[in-house]
């Protein structure tokens, strides 16, 4: 028996742990590192669960990351609401119900201190009714209303100017099984002003009082305007009462929302991430076409990097819409509309204006997309139509727009050479990769290749679910033989477009870097590591 032949510290196939190390088998056969547990929080509250990986199904999944969630507050529950703050507070997830979720985690299960933050944390984390009503039902299944609740409850209804507060009630009634009736019924909040009295009176009676709706100057305005709406049938009437008191969509009869001129009066007001939601349905009702006002002005507003930044409209958001509504119906129901170019244009731009002030590192890089099967099989945290490979290729595509030396390799256990213009739309490029690969996965393929036909490489970035099993030696082998056959110091980033616990870049390696592939900061991310030492 040759046992060097068994055991190689250089070169050992990823169906075995690398000798003296301490991998984990992952959910795919092979073996790869484990996370450590603050690690695979911020994947979870940027990746979210709630559509499972190929290989894990969703609840598995939440399970595993909500045990991962308790464990962590019972070591550092405050620093557990501060990190689930911060990434929602940035926009830096596709979706808010991860950081909802675990803030109500630290809110039930946290010690004093912990569930004190929490409750602190609550108005910036849940910025709508619609998040506070999802805390609210999180909640409900792990606590009761206790005096913390009550009071948290009561501090973010009232801490709200009249106003605004009034547009939330109007806009957010209810959600989740729950209602602004039944959250103030339960919390009981002391108003701080007569308006806020009166706004929490019409939302529990249904009924604003005789003397309140004649106009006067007490913030009501709007809760009067939309009373109003529901009381007439004429369309340029209520067309007129949205244009001049802002109403939102949400406050408009079903019937109303038939009508283009109720929605041409709509849009020269509505909030930018509803804009992008609805253009399906004004397209269908002609309110955009191909000359209108209504267009130049929806696609002034998608393109506008203050508004983007501002909204939080996260690239995802902005990817997903541009798919759906270049297919010109949606993907639930059997609505249909007109594509209009000009729009499709514009949610292309805004993908790439969404990720604001990403800095070209000048270096050489190697982009390694995954499209093996299971990146196909793993769907984009609960969005429709989405998958992971199709992501990647979107958030690889962002560095592409800013490098000037980017070499473009698709991989499975095989590797697809693609080449990647700037110029090209990003859906020729999504075509291009659904039509690549399909088989098992090798995350070492781009390095090997890259070793055995000398293309230098200042940096690899692999964006893979990480369920690699393949190869004949491990992607941190695979990078040691590169860096000591080419004389150069490469570095490895890892972008995570899964939300499991594994990792193909080991954390002991100072060249290496672990990040998660739906975080808008990734782009600025893999710059500043690249330029870190150089």
């Amino acid at each position: 028996m040759k046992y060097s032949k068994i055991i190689n510290f250089f070169k050992t196939p990823q169906s075995q742990p690398i000798p003296g190390s301490d991998q984990k088998p992952n959910n795919a056969g092979g073996f790869a590192w484990e996370l450590d547990r603050w690690s695979l929080l911020d994947r979870f509250l940027i990746l979210g669960s709630e559509s499972g990986t190929y290989y894990v199904g969703a609840h598995q999944l939440t399970t595993e990351h909500a045990g991962n969630v308790l464990e962590l507050i019972k070591e550092d529950g405050e620093k557990v609401v501060m990190r689930a703050t911060e990434i929602s507070v940035d926009g830096r997830a596709p979706k808010n119900d991860p950081a909802i979720y675990v803030l109500a985690l630290c809110a039930s299960f946290g010690d004093e201190q912990t569930r004190a933050a929490a409750f602190a944390a609550l108005p910036k984390v849940c910025r709508t009714g619609t998040h506070l009503f999802a805390f609210t039902e999180a909640c409900s299944t792990m606590r009761g209303w206790g005096r913390g609740m009550r009071k948290a409850v009561g501090r973010w209804f009232n801490s709200q100017p009249v106003e605004q507060l009034a547009y939330g009630l109007v806009k957010y009634q209810s959600r989740n099984k729950w209602s602004n009736r039944d959250l103030l019924r339960l919390a009981h909040p002391v108003p701080i002003t007569d308006a806020h009295r009166d706004l929490y009176k019409w939302v529990v009676s249904g009924e604003l009082p005789g003397e309140l709706l004649a106009d006067q100057a007490d913030g009501l305005d709007l809760l009067r305007s939309v009373i109003r709406l529901k009381g007439t049938a004429d369309v340029s009437e209520a067309a007129e009462l949205v244009r001049q008191k802002r109403i939102p969509r949400e406050a408009v009869p079903t019937e109303l929302l038939r009508e283009a001129e109720v929605w041409r009066a709509l849009s020269e007001e509505m909030p930018l991430t509803a804009l992008i939601r609805n253009l399906g349905v004004m397209s269908k009702l002609g309110v955009l076409t191909d000359s209108s006002s209504e267009t130049r002005r929806a696609v002034s507003d998608i393109t506008n990097i203050r508004k983007l930044k501002k909204a939080r409209v996260h690239p995802l958001t902005l990817l997903t819409s541009l798919l759906t509504y270049s297919e010109g119906r949606g993907r639930q129901g059997s609505g249909e509309w007109p594509v209009i170019a000009r729009i499709v244009d514009a949610l292309d731009s805004a993908f790439y204006l969404s990720f604001a002030n990403v800095e070209a590192t000048g270096k050489r890089v190697v982009l390694g997309l995954d499209v093996s099967g299971s990146m196909a099989g793993t769907m984009v945290n609960g969005t429709a139509g989405l998958d992971c490979r199709r992501a990647c290729a979107a958030m690889a595509l962002v560095t592409n727009s800013v490098e000037d030396s980017v070499t473009h390799l698709a991989f499975d256990t095989k590797i697809y050479p693609l080449a990647i213009s700037r110029r090209q739309r990003l859906d020729d490029v999504t075509r291009l990769l659904e039509q690549t690969g399909g088989g098992g996965t090798d995350c070492s393929a781009p390095i090997v290749y890259a070793r055995e036909h000398r293309i230098p490489a200042d940096v690899f970035a692999i964006y893979t679910d990480s369920e690699t099993w393949y190869g004949e030696e491990h992607p941190a082998q695979a990078m040691a033989r590169y860096r000591k056959a080419m004389g150069i110091p490469a570095k490895l980033v890892v972008v995570a477009m899964a939300s499991n616990r594994i990792s193909v870049a080991d954390s002991n390696d100072p060249g290496t870097l672990n990040v998660v592939g739906f975080d808008t900061s990734v782009p600025q991310l893999i710059s500043e590591f690249v330029k870190v030492g150089n």
